[in-house]
């Protein structure tokens, strides 16, 4: 049996077959047993490296975030701080290069890191103990953050003003995305359209505090 197709020599029914299958698109596999991962899927952080692991559900929930072990699991919150607090001599006193940082609670630094995009990935940027306690007691809601897996993600590029608090698989998604379209010094068109589309992604999956 054979297929005709315009214009062309008959093709067998493998061969037509052949011609219209498309090709299984490769996914991503769970970094602890190999299952295959769903697009949204979890995140662990590891403590000694920092490196974020992509994890299936069924390995997920056998990381509590309270245990001290080698992993611990990254929320999938996102939440918009619509009544934090910063004034601009607050943000001043920070002393960050870029309107575009991310601060967390590290373990292993045994201290709050602020980290900010840049064509190198994430720069870490000293945060004084004076500054963030001040920045705490202004914003309570910082006390609540889980060290290591979440972070204050603050957005004050142009007129914008927006705080949330989200995991820390959030920030590096933004680092990644920056990294790989920053041209020249100050980013390029590019980059501050990302920031745009990033933005307004991740107001749509927020819950308010």
């Amino acid at each position: 049996m054979s297929a005709e197709v315009p214009n062309g020599p008959p093709l067998s029914a493998l061969a037509t077959l052949r011609r219209y299958a498309q090709p299984r698109p490769v996914r991503e596999r769970c970094e602890l047993c190999a299952a295959e991962l769903a697009d949204a899927h979890a995140h662990l952080i590891e403590l000694s490296s920092r490196r974020l692991v992509c994890a299936c559900d069924a390995c997920a929930v056998l990381f509590d975030n309270q245990g001290a072990g080698k992993y611990r699991l990254v929320p999938r919150r996102v939440q918009l701080l619509a009544d934090f607090r910063l004034p601009e001599e607050a943000w001043a006193a920070l002393h960050l290069p870029i309107d575009l940082a991310f601060f967390l609670y590290s373990t292993a630094a045994g201290r709050v890191l602020a980290m900010y995009p840049s064509p190198a990935g994430a720069t870490e940027s000293l945060v004084t103990l004076e500054a963030w306690q001040s920045l705490v007691e202004d914003n309570p809601i910082l006390r609540d953050m889980q060290g290591d897996v979440e972070a204050l993600l603050v957005n004050r590029i142009g007129a914008a003003r927006e705080y949330y608090r989200v995991g820390i698989d959030k920030c590096y998604e933004l680092v990644g995305l920056l990294r790989s379209q920053w041209r020249g010094l100050s980013g390029g068109p590019a980059v501050w359209e990302s920031i745009a589309r990033f933005f307004a992604g991740l107001r749509g999956g927020v819950t308010h505090a």
